[in-house]
């Protein structure tokens, strides 16, 4: 089953503030498999004596009814408290609210008590302050018949900024060696803020040369992307003038071979061979390149013969001419061959 909701949202009056649970402390649950009971819808908390009859009969086995009793005297109680003169908000009465609302009574109990602490202890700080200044000023009158009205306006210049100089340094007394602790104190925190200062100020003239870099390359890339957005500008418009040619040129193509198409049916109606078509006449231009190139083999291999004489009778006279001229050569080169020797042989002697 499921469990109703702990508390609805319950209204304090205008200047109360709402109190909180201690940290670290959570609310208490039912046991395992117990349901909280609910009053009737509409019914208020004024019947909390019913409520607790109904509480004592479902609530945890734990609790007492006199337990039980009293914690519900002093959630009244402190609700009337809270509230004041107004009425208290309608909530469901369960032993889960019930426990809730009395952590928060003692909570708030709890706080009541040490801010009352608090304020004891500050009344009797301020009192200690009031007889020690009055001791002071005793001490001044008295001993050194001194006061704020017998000062000249210089001293009671120089009285106001002693003050103010304690007040500004925060020093525990107008002691020297409080001044100079503070003084002290002040001007390490001024050299650390220097300090620190110098570093923010390195920071930022970092920051200021890398925001420079940063331009510039920004302003390179934008003059990059400009000239990359011309370039495919100049791009596209040329890829679309070679589509417009391209197209052209497919429309022309198609044209001329209708066109082509056309002429040849007509040529075939007129009755025209097929050997004039173009097709046979690049066949036949080929045949004729390959004749000519085995004529020049032929012509080649019959130069061999050209200088032949015409019959026998003349190509033997010439085979005899030839076979003369023959041993006269070797003759001669017999002849040279001997001086030859001879010459080495002498050329030897010597």
């Amino acid at each position: 089953m499921a469990q109703p909701a702990l508390l609805p949202a319950l209204q304090l009056p205008a200047g109360r503030a709402a109190p909180q649970l201690p940290a670290g402390r959570a609310a208490p649950q039912l046991p395992a498999g117990r349901a909280a009971p609910q009053l009737p819808a509409g019914r208020a908390a004024r019947t909390l004596s019913a409520g607790n009859a109904g509480m004592e009969a479902g609530g945890s086995r734990r609790e007492t009814a006199a337990f039980v009793r009293e914690k519900v005297q002093r959630i009244t109680s402190w609700l009337k408290k809270t509230f004041e003169n107004q009425p208290v908000p309608e909530f469901n009465v369960n032993a889960q609210t019930i426990n809730l609302l009395h952590m928060l009574v003692e909570y708030s109990e709890e706080r009541e008590r040490d801010v009352s602490f608090l304020i004891e202890d500050m009344k009797q700080r301020a009192a200690e302050y009031d007889a020690e200044a009055e001791y002071l000023q005793s001490v001044l009158t008295e001993s050194l018949d001194l006061s704020p009205s017998s000062l000249s306006k210089e001293g009671t210049a120089h009285l106001k900024t002693l003050v103010d100089s304690a007040m500004i340094l925060e020093v525990e007394d107008l002691s020297l060696i409080s001044f100079f602790c503070a003084m002290n104190d002040r001007s390490l925190e001024l050299h650390a803020a220097e300090l620190k200062n110098k570093e923010m100020e390195q920071e930022l003239l970092n920051s200021k040369k890398k925001l420079t870099a940063t331009l510039l390359l920004e302003e390179q890339l934008e003059k990059d992307l400009e000239k990359v957005k011309t370039h495919l500008e100049i791009e596209e418009a040329k890829s679309e003038s070679r589509l417009q040619n391209l197209q052209f040129l497919k429309d022309k193509s198609e044209d001329l071979r209708i066109r082509i198409k056309i002429a040849e049916e007509k040529l075939t109606t007129s009755g025209l061979n097929q050997s004039l078509m173009h097709e046979s006449l690049v066949n036949l231009s080929e045949k004729l390149d390959g004749m000519q190139k085995e004529m020049v083999h032929v012509k080649r291999k019959l130069d061999c013969y050209l200088d032949l004489p015409p019959n026998l009778s003349l190509a033997r006279v010439k085979v005899e001419e030839a076979k003369r001229e023959l041993n006269a050569l070797e003759e001669k080169f017999s002849k040279k061959i001997e001086m030859l020797t001879h010459d080495m042989l002498e050329t030897r002697r010597l």
